[in-house]
């Protein structure tokens, strides 16, 4: 990219940090991607005038992502003012997803360069991979998780790894080797947590990779997707990354729970918790049942020996398409699967147009992602990874949309 093309005043250096800022800090920091998203509402806001403009020629294109979250979002309201249990602050999540727009329009209208993002994703997988590498090599941790949790944590690197492959399409020649090492830099991280079922969302990649694999063009990006297999597949013949005793443990506890032994492991927790989790879906299947009203159900069900003691201890169901069958029944996980398709149907539209290859497959694997990630884990519990997830969606979608600008060039952005 032409750098005579940016002036670099205090606005640009600012809306850069912010780009820069989201991915670089929501491993690192409690606060990274709380303040991204003020940052982001703060911009859109100052700007209000000159956003409406440049939304309004692209509202076609990105109407079914607007609506799939604003739906998202009137449930949650409708949940919370009809429902005799409602509570206020199970708002807040769809809330913040549906306020990450700003980041979108922050995007259109300031038009900053998509080195930003890409640059903060790589520092961003080297900076997590340090710091889980440092807890699992030198502190001794087992299963470390930064400042979350050992699964998230993982999911999350793993992510920033595959964004980071993505992103080795705005990257030319030798440069590309910066996005490559990102790439596996988040490979590495995901390895150092132990976490076995965030790996699903690799086979998922594998299959959308090999149906754009003509966009990993050149030898270097192929060779780097094969380096990544052979790491990722060496990792179970390495004792000191535990990816064999993970995977080993994993083959056993299936077994126990079949054969009827100690439940109380890792895979035995979840089919109890989703064989408890139907029982709960069968007495309120369309809309579901609210949080109070599930642990009562939970109690009884413990109560008269048809479940486990241990599924009062956990506050979620590990699986993303149970929660919302259990608290927001047959609608919900529709509107819920909306808030993924939708994106990703955005994105898949894309791909067709020229220069936006790069930020394009980058929001097909985040939504992707965040499905493969959700079948063991609910992924969107925490705050953190719902905002990060929205935060990315919408600024790629930014990416997407002011590359499709009147003016804008036709061509891909490359980093030199």
């Amino acid at each position: 990219m032409n750098n005579t093309l940016i002036k670099f005043d205090v606005r640009t250096v600012f809306i850069h940090s912010l780009i820069f800022g989201l991915p670089f800090l929501v491993l690192i920091t409690n606060f990274g991607v709380g303040l991204c998203s003020v940052g982001f509402l703060m911009v859109a806001l100052y700007h209000w005038r000159r956003a409406t403009p440049a939304l309004l020629p692209h509202l076609t294109n990105i109407r079914g992502v607007l609506v799939a979250v604003g739906l998202f979002l009137l449930l949650a309201v409708a949940n919370a003012a009809f429902s005799p249990d409602g509570r206020a602050r199970d708002l807040e999540k769809p809330l913040r997803m549906l306020l990450a727009a700003s980041a979108m329009l922050t995007v259109l209208v300031c038009r900053p360069s998509r080195k930003a993002l890409w640059w903060g994703l790589i520092a961003g997988a080297f900076a997590g991979a340090a710091f889980i590498a440092y807890q699992r090599w030198v502190l001794g941790l087992e299963r470390p998780g930064g400042l979350i949790n050992s699964i998230t944590y993982g999911d999350l690197m793993l992510l920033m790894g595959l964004l980071c492959l993505a992103a080795t399409l705005d990257f030319a020649g030798r440069a590309a080797v910066w996005p490559a090492l990102g790439a596996l830099a988040g490979l590495v991280g995901s390895i150092a947590t132990g976490t076995r079922g965030g790996w699903v969302a690799i086979l998922f990649s594998m299959v959308l990779l090999a149906r754009y694999g003509h966009v990993l063009r050149g030898r270097r990006r192929k060779g780097l997707a094969l380096l990544g297999l052979a790491l990722l597949v060496s990792s179970y013949f390495i004792p000191q990354t535990g990816a064999r005793e993970r995977l080993d443990q994993g083959i056993n506890d299936v077994r126990q729970y079949v054969d009827g032994e100690q439940r109380y492991t890792n895979v035995g927790v979840r089919i109890e918790l989703w064989r408890t989790a139907l029982h709960v879906i069968e007495r309120s299947p369309l809309v579901g049942a609210s949080v109070p009203n599930v642990r009562r159900q939970l109690e009884a069900m413990v109560e008269s020996g048809q479940s486990r003691p241990f599924v009062l201890e956990f506050e979620h169901f590990h699986n993303d398409m149970v929660q919302q069958l259990v608290y927001g029944g047959i609608i919900g996980l529709l509107v819920w699967l909306a808030t993924l398709v939708a994106p990703f149907v955005f994105f898949l539209r894309q791909m067709r147009q020229p220069g936006l290859a790069a930020p394009a497959l980058a929001g097909m694997l985040l939504t992707l992602s965040y499905f493969s990630f959700g079948l063991t884990e609910v992924i969107f519990w925490s705050v953190r990874s719902a905002m990060f997830y929205a935060l990315m969606m919408f600024v790629l979608v930014g990416f997407c949309l002011s590359g499709r600008q009147p003016g804008a060039p036709a061509h891909a952005r490359t980093v030199a």
